[in-house]
């Protein structure tokens, strides 16, 4: 008796439902459309309701997240049923809100909960008809288009309309802008910049510097595009340049504007004139038959202007290289110097070039072979002056040590001047041998030792011979007074 009242009791066969999706739901909707179907299987299709309603909550979860929202709208549920390949639900929008009323209560079902349904609005036809259609915006996209084309802009709806002409300005404005460059004591104007050239007086342009003459008919053939410049930048150009050339002779304002053109900010819209105006100044310094004493001053300016502006973080100088590279060369490469300042002032360039090589080089990998061949045809060139050949050099040195050895030991560049040297065509330069020895120096730096090849050694007449092929016979001899610097230049030609 014990053991049949101990019996388990049978379980039921479906179970307790935990589920959020009741059966009784799964089974009232196969109900309204004349379906019958057993308990297992409403139990079956709403655990699997229930778990797809979980994946689209999740879905539009991650919307709702990524929006910076604490509350789903419908348009995270439409998202969501779009990523799960789900066709969305129509007739709902986040801007347009679904508007629920609440049921009168049953009376016949007292047990049965508040009930809600969404209230249909009723549309009139005929008001829809008479009211005005309402074209829809196109929506948000994004062109391409050219702000300038060679300096020129197109007169296109997306750019700002164009600067009126000068037949166009206010009189009285121009009256009042030609007032503000008397007051500054300024004559002339850079491409119609508004930026003057140089004072009335003249005494920041370096002697012999000539004007460029006005070309009437240059304002018909292009537009130009005016810059304003303020009147604060004006002033700082005239005091920048006027402290800097001759008849200036205050050390201590001339080094207070290298200092400021070298490390203040805000001189971007003055460059393209600083430029210019060293270009200008240089090929004035450098006219034909000129060789005194206040154009090597002044050349020598000009290069510390040049270095100053290349130290100037602030300054993006990549598009004006092509314009700072002339007057650098041809400091460099001119044939007749200031006698005193020869030597200094090709030094100086070689330096500056230095400078500009490692600074850009990078950027414009072609810079440098460029300019190592110019300096190659003005080293090896027949009929070039011995300044030419001396400046050739220091800017090989410049350039670097593959340069110098391309130049005088694989070019020949050594060999030319020793035998110019030794023919005595157009006189002796010392200075061009010393430029030569300075260079081999820097391509393979001599040793301690003191000892010369033995011409009675096999060994040493071997790299005698060796040098002569690759230096000349003037410099071979130069060189070998030092046997462990000559065997190093041997090697470094041979490898």
């Amino acid at each position: 008796m014990q053991a049949s009242s101990s019996k388990p009791k049978a379980r039921s066969g479906q179970g307790q439902q935990t589920g959020v999706y009741k059966v009784d739901s799964i089974k009232d909707i196969a109900e309204s459309i004349n379906i019958t179907i057993p308990e297992s299987v409403a139990s079956s299709l709403a655990s699997d309701v229930e778990y797809r309603i979980n994946q689209v909550i999740e879905e539009a979860a991650r919307f709702m997240r990524h929006g910076r929202r604490t509350i789903m709208t419908t348009a995270d549920i439409d998202h969501a049923l779009r990523v799960l390949n789900i066709e969305p639900l129509y007739g709902h929008s986040p801007y347009n809100p679904t508007t629920f009323r609440r049921a009168l209560p049953f009376p016949q079902v007292p047990a049965a909960g508040p009930v809600y349904f969404v209230e249909d609005e009723e549309i009139d036809f005929d008001r829809v008809l008479r009211e005005e259609k309402i074209a829809l915006p196109k929506g948000v996209s994004w062109t391409a288009h050219w702000l300038a084309v060679e300096g020129v802009q197109p007169l296109i709806p997306e750019n700002p309309p164009a600067i009126p002409r000068e037949a166009d300005v206010d009189p009285t404005a121009a009256k009042s802008n030609d007032a503000l460059r008397m007051m500054n004591g300024l004559n002339g104007v850079v491409n119609g910049l508004g930026l003057p050239l140089a004072p009335t007086s003249a005494g920041n342009l370096p002697p012999g510097t000539k004007k460029p003459a006005p070309n009437p008919g240059q304002g018909q053939n292009q537009q130009l595009v005016k810059q304003v410049l303020s009147r604060e930048l004006q002033l700082y150009y005239v005091r920048l340049t006027s402290s800097l050339l001759p008849p200036s002779t205050d050390f201590g304002k001339r080094t207070a504007a290298l200092a400021s053109l070298r490390t203040d900010a805000g001189l971007q819209a003055l460059l393209p004139y600083l430029v210019r105006w060293v270009g200008e100044g240089v090929v004035g310094a450098l006219k034909e038959g000129s060789e005194a004493e206040s154009e090597g001053k002044v050349l020598e300016v000009l290069l510390d202007v040049i270095s100053a502006i290349l130290d100037n973080n602030t300054l993006f100088v990549e598009p004006y290289l092509h314009q700072i590279l002339p007057p650098i060369l041809s400091i460099l490469l001119h044939s007749s110097l200031p006698p005193s300042h020869a030597t200094q002032l090709r030094t100086t360039s070689s330096q500056t070039l230095s400078k500009l090589l490692t600074q850009h080089s990078t950027t414009y990998p072609s810079l440098s072979p460029r300019i190592m061949k110019t300096l190659l045809l003005a080293l090896i060139s027949p009929g070039k002056s011995h300044g030419t050949r001396e400046g050739a050099i220091r800017g090989l040195l410049g350039v670097g040590k593959e340069a110098v050895r391309k130049g005088l030991v694989e070019g020949g560049g050594a060999r030319v001047v020793g035998a110019e040297w030794e023919s005595g065509e157009g006189g002796r330069s010392v200075a061009l041998v010393n430029s030569v020895m300075d260079a081999l120096r820097v391509l393979q730096p001599p040793s301690d030792m003191s000892d010369s090849l033995d011409a009675s050694n096999e060994a040493d007449n071997a790299v005698f011979h060796k040098l002569t092929e690759v230096l000349g016979s003037f410099f071979a001899e130069k060189v070998s007074e030092d046997a462990t610097w000559a065997r190093e230049i041997v090697g470094i030609s041979t490898s």
